[in-house]
């Protein structure tokens, strides 16, 4: 028998089944979708056009940043350029006046980059804490074309520079190992990771010379690059064409990892996000239904424009949920739209339960903490159906029921809370339980359960 899980005091979401020992009843894994919200950006400048794409958004204090790829349909790829923009609520973007890249006789504009990696240059925040003050912001970009991908830095996000003249992973590592050339033709993403404390980098690559998919390497400086990347693994599910993964270690716990991968459908030329996550940053759950479908508004179906981009922003106001940015609207008329959607914290997958009820058991887990919060929403009464109710009971290795955290001691929960304590009428405390290996069982009805933590 396997020892118990040692969960700690860490959030943990329901977007896989590794904590589940059993489940009875009607009850199960269900996948949600992102709400569509507002159309926050129109790329209508000249310097512009119709597949501005490779989107990147993230906080950066008390401003949210915005890096993207300013160029239309047929434009030849020596006029690709990389633009800025900001906000202040995430909603509302401003393209500065910059005056740094001349474009057709003018600096009137918010471009920062139209040299080398000028299609995918894709920045990020150095989170590092031994990250130099004027390398705080990084970016990695390149194409085969360009002989593989370069690595930049910036102390204020806007002005930029290359951190060494050659490719920091060139496309030549490919040829000694016998694959097809890669093209890194995506937005090929790396970050600093905490958990693994070292950089990491996922580049777009063919599998088995058939299939584009995703690869994982890592680097301690983002100028030494492991020369020996892996692909990612879907269990469970059949190789598909995978385009751009926007991977990003979740805010609430960087021990998981979810990413919006954007799914390529060859026979339609029709692409479609897809959601996936992990716990180890290569070994993904990946769903098969598309989170924003074609026939999401507007202007999606037919022109492969149906991406989600790399960022997950909490906006003013609303710690209740995450916005995220999709494209509309590609190839047709003289620009592209980008539209916000929203997520409920946690909200990406749920145990969700039917009216009649069931019941998950956990694995043995230890944790830490005084008190239980879960993170759920119940349905109200329905003509034909009670209105819904979660609650806990907590049981020994040997399967009975602790004393005092039984079903019967659990208050039932209901309405919707991103974090309410679980109580037990017995006024015992879970500080006596704290490092004990106990199984917990999650009694549900007509209810979603999103993520349970310790405080």
């Amino acid at each position: 028998m396997d020892g118990p899980i040692d969960i700690g005091s860490q959030l943990e979401l329901f977007v896989d089944d590794y904590l589940i020992e059993n489940i009875q009843g009607k009850i199960g894994l269900h996948l949600h979708r992102p709400v569509p919200q507002e159309v926050v950006f129109v790329t209508d400048m000249p310097w512009e056009g119709n597949v501005c794409s490779y989107y990147t958004l993230f906080q950066d204090e008390n401003i949210y940043r915005m890096y993207y790829r300013g160029t239309n349909h047929r434009t030849p790829p020596e006029d690709e350029v990389i633009c800025y923009a900001y906000s202040t609520n995430g909603i509302d973007w401003i393209r500065p006046n910059l005056g740094l890249i001349d474009f057709k006789g003018s600096k009137e504009n918010n471009i920062i980059h139209n040299g080398v990696a000028r299609h995918n240059f894709t920045p990020f925040k150095d989170t590092n804490p031994d990250c130099p003050p004027d390398e705080k912001y990084k970016a990695m970009g390149g194409h085969s074309r360009t002989g593989g991908l370069y690595a930049f830095k910036s102390a204020d996000g806007v002005n930029w520079m290359l951190m060494q003249d050659e490719p920091v992973f060139p496309s030549s590592w490919e040829k000694r190992s016998g694959w097809p050339q890669p093209w890194f033709d995506s937005q090929n993403l790396a970050f600093w990771d905490p958990v693994r404390k070292a950089y990491v980098l996922y580049f777009r690559h063919f599998r088995d010379g058939t299939y584009r998919d995703v690869m994982l390497t890592t680097s301690p400086d983002l100028i030494h690059w492991s020369k020996d990347p892996e692909f990612l693994e879907y269990p469970g599910v059949s190789p598909e064409h995978l385009y751009t993964s926007s991977i990003i270690q979740y805010p609430r716990n960087p021990h998981f990892y979810i990413g919006f991968p954007t799914r390529f459908l060859s026979l339609t030329a029709q692409t479609e996000p897809l959601f996936m996550s992990s716990r180890d940053g290569l070994t993904f759950k990946r769903w098969p239904e598309a989170v924003i479908p074609v026939d999401a508004p507007a202007d999606r179906d037919g022109n492969r424009s149906n991406y989600i981009w790399w960022g997950l922003l909490e906006l003013p106001g609303n710690d209740a949920e995450y916005s995220i940015y999709a494209h509309e609207a590609y190839y047709e008329g003289a620009a592209s739209r980008l539209r916000r959607f929203t997520y409920r914290k946690d909200g990406f997958v749920s145990l969700r339960a039917a009216p009649e009820g069931g019941v998950v058991e956990t694995k043995l887990l230890r944790f830490s903490g005084t008190q239980m919060v879960l993170n759920y929403k119940t349905k109200a009464k329905h003509f034909r159906y009670d209105g819904g109710s979660v609650q806990v009971e907590i049981v020994d290795e040997g399967g009975y029921p602790v004393e005092g955290f039984s079903l019967s001691d659990c208050e039932k929960l209901q309405g919707d809370s991103i974090e309410q304590a679980v109580v037990w009428k017995s006024g015992r405390t879970l500080g006596m339980l704290d490092g004990v290996p106990v199984r917990f069982r999650f009694h549900m009805k007509y209810a979603d359960l999103f993520s349970f933590r310790f405080l």
